[in-house]
């Protein structure tokens, strides 16, 4: 019971995780960008992996698509592949834990279902961590720019697209290591199932012996008698 416990709280933590990180992908804003006047704020510019926008004082918002995905940024290519990666592996990897968890009636025997827990996991991790890769890399050329002297165009700051997808890493990484671990403690439980039943053979042959001795000896005093 508790090791169905702990694989119940790994996929809340892992469905939890990839919903955040199935949301960072179309979010606006990745990067944000303010220009003040002296009252009120004239505009704000943002952009996220697919488009740049501008939004006004009066909230009308002009949105460009990225022209070309041959024409883009190393980093935004490198950024799109990583976080698609991302939901994907998050799909499988919920796809196999609904199949390997022991709450389920589905999966086959207690091994397969085991290791399906242990390969959903896996997914899990490696979908935690190229989102994780991937908003760290639009992060670092985000500040990079923003503190180098030299760049005169305009300068950007973290959105909040990146945090949404930092905490969803985190928890796809924390629940697919649960899943992983798991794996142990079914072994050790079933390795003390397995302890049990091979002692237990051997009490039932004794008491079976002792009780044929003790036939025969009531046989035997009943033909001397």
């Amino acid at each position: 019971m508790g090791n169905m416990a702990t694989e119940i709280v790994a996929f809340v933590l892992t469905i939890s995780g990839w919903i955040l990180v199935s949301s960072t992908l179309p979010i606006d804003y990745w990067k944000v960008s303010s220009v003040d006047g002296t009252v009120i704020t004239t505009a704000t510019f943002w952009s996220n992996l697919w488009k740049t926008c501008v939004t006004d004082s009066t909230g009308v918002s002009n949105c460009k698509d990225f022209p070309s995905m041959l024409a883009l940024d190393v980093y935004i290519q490198v950024c799109r592949g990583l976080m698609i990666a991302a939901v994907c592996l998050g799909f499988f990897g919920a796809t196999l834990a609904l199949v390997g968890m022991k709450c389920t009636k589905i999966g086959g025997s207690e091994t397969t279902k085991a290791r399906l827990t242990v390969l959903s996991g896996f997914h899990f991790v490696l979908s935690g961590l190229c989102c994780m890769t991937a908003c760290s890399i639009y992060a670092h050329r985000v500040t990079t720019d923003f503190f180098d002297p030299l760049f005169v165009a305009q300068k950007f700051e973290l959105g909040a697209a990146l945090f949404i997808g930092w905490a969803g890493s985190v928890l796809c990484i924390l629940g697919g290591l649960i899943f992983c671990l798991s794996l142990s403690e079914g072994s050790s439980a079933r390795r003390v199932r397995d302890g049990y039943s091979r002692k237990h053979p051997v009490i039932s042959l004794n008491i079976s012996c002792r009780n044929c001795r003790t036939y025969r000896a009531r046989l035997c005093d009943r033909h001397f008698d």
